[in-house]
């Protein structure tokens, strides 16, 4: 069974491959009903877990805490990242495989699918354009450790044009040039794709990994509690469980909005028997998220300003987060009829997933690095620092199967020990360092001088000059895969030993992060 699996901020959605046809996956839900997806969530109570809609059914029992957005959390993840929950801490990856093998369990037991015993479920997953190589990393390990055989993984949007692609083929009267805008539930990416026949070449892409859907529930939330009266010190009381009860009130409220929407109502007292039901004008809901759009087009216009491509032939918008009204309206009074809002804004991305999966041969994508991977390296003589930049933004990715990229880099080091670390950016500078959005990578520690090369663990010796280790050659070998993950084998030919390490802050302590209750308001 070949599937595609849009992995979402708030929903997983399902497509599989069934003789030409992609139809969506529907589970059952709470109630007795059905949906078209499966929940993003986690709850935890003590040593219970629960996942997907049993995480769901959670919602407002005694002492469950629902834990929504764990997509958002893997942009700054490692394998050891724990998730602080005040009484409790958790490590992140345990509860991403909780949740892929609730989902695999799920598509065998209560789904619309029909599986065969034995039969193998191999996925295509899609991750956002700009996610770092360890987010693509965690995602496809989270997959493999509960037992889906994941055939590769796609840019969103890069699925999103595939779709759209399948669907329009036979109307194509040539090569076209496709913006995607792929706003989601927690991300937001904008990709370039160049359509020629089957073809698909990604120029460019541009993403903000921090806007999405999810901020205007959040958004939607404050003004309810504007218009209930509700202090600052009141809204630090409320516990996790009521704001996740509240945020799932204004997520079903703001997606049932329509172009003549005047007012939102939104019913406190199914959150809380004491809170009253209040009313928040569009007008202003759309003043406060007007903004985050406004991000979104920024970052869009960015992307054709760097590439120089004011004409492109389709204004592709898919995305759960695109459905709110405001967006087609913003986007219409910069784009005009160019604007073309997908049909599955939802499901897009899943539907092209499971096209690749079904079709390897029939499209062929030529995916980029959506940022530069580089390190900092010492220069004169110790007296300066400047980042190289080992892979290139915009470096075209290898198809899955095909030989990974390879640089290689040789030199004699003037220190015992080499201290690499390793940083994304998705910009640089004129003088070639880092800017825009700087990820601080990892960080490794190799023995220069062959006295070392015993010590397991470096990060508490000194680093000193070392005239034994000057007289060695150090090769540092760098591959990237299809996926964008990245590791390197550092060697000393003269004496012959060698460290492999997977770039992305594996060789980093764990530390806590929390989830955010809400979007703090500026």
């Amino acid at each position: 069974m070949k599937l595609g699996i849009d992995f979402g901020t708030t929903r997983i959605v399902v497509a599989a491959a069934d003789r030409g046809n992609y139809p969506l996956v529907s589970f059952d839900a709470t109630e007795g009903g059905a949906a078209e997806w499966y929940p993003s969530l986690a709850a935890v109570r003590g040593d219970q877990r629960r996942f997907g809609w049993d995480a769901w059914a959670s919602q407002g029992q005694d002492g469950w805490t629902v834990i929504r957005s764990m997509k958002r959390l893997l942009e700054d993840a490692g394998p050891e990242t724990v998730l602080d929950l005040g009484d409790v801490q958790l490590r992140l990856r345990e509860l991403l495989h909780g949740l892929t093998c609730g989902l695999r369990h799920a598509l065998l037991e209560s789904s619309n699918l029909h599986i065969e015993p034995g039969e193998r479920l191999q996925a295509v997953l899609g991750v956002p354009a700009h996610a770092n190589s360890n987010q693509r990393f965690l995602t496809v390990e989270a997959f493999r450790s509960a037992g889906f055989d994941v055939l590769g993984i796609l840019n969103e949007p890069s699925a999103a044009s595939i779709e759209f692609g399948h669907r329009q083929r036979s109307a194509k009267a040539g090569p076209e040039t496709m913006l995607v805008y792929d706003l989601g539930g927690g991300t937001f990416d904008a990709s370039l794709v160049a359509l020629d026949d089957d073809v698909h070449h990604v120029v460019a892409s541009e993403g903000i990994p921090t806007i999405g859907g999810d901020d205007f529930d959040q958004l939607l939330a404050d003004l309810a509690l504007d218009a209930a009266g509700f202090s600052s010190a009141d809204r630090d009381k409320i516990p996790a469980s009521d704001w996740f009860a509240l945020l799932e009130e204004c997520r079903a409220k703001k997606e049932a909005l329509h172009p003549n929407s005047r007012r939102i109502v939104i019913d406190l007292e199914q959150i809380h028997p004491d809170w009253q039901t209040v009313q928040v004008p569009v007008a202003n809901f759309y003043e406060a998220a007007r903004p985050l759009v406004e991000e979104t087009l920024a970052a869009t216009e960015d992307l054709l300003a760097r590439h120089q491509r004011t004409e492109f032939d389709v204004f592709y918008v898919t995305g759960g987060g695109s459905e709110l009204p405001l967006v087609a309206r913003v986007l219409r009074e910069r784009f005009g009829r160019r604007v073309r809002r997908s049909a599955y804004t939802r499901s897009a991305t899943a539907i092209g997933l499971a096209i690749q999966a079904s079709q390897p041969d029939s499209y062929r994508l030529s995916e980029r690095l959506s940022r530069f991977f580089g390190v900092w390296r010492e220069a004169e003589a110790g007296t300066q620092i400047t980042f190289d930049p080992l892979f290139a933004k915009g470096s075209h990715l290898p198809s899955a199967g095909e030989p990974p990229l390879r640089i290689s880099r040789t030199y004699s080091p003037v220190h015992n020990v080499g201290h690499f670390r390793f940083l994304e950016c998705t910009h640089r500078s004129e003088d070639g360092s880092p800017n825009g959005e700087i990820a601080l990578w990892d960080e490794v520690h190799f023995p220069f001088d062959p006295e070392l090369a015993g010590e397991q663990s470096l990060e508490s010796t000194a680093v000193q000059a070392s005239p034994d280790a000057a007289r060695h050659t150090i090769e540092e070998k760098y591959e990237c895969d299809s996926s964008g993950c990245i590791s390197v084998t550092i060697t000393n030919k003269d004496v012959g030993y060698a460290r492999t390490y997977r770039l992305g802050r594996w060789s980093r302590e764990a530390r806590a992060v929390a989830p955010a209750r809400r979007r703090k308001k500026s």
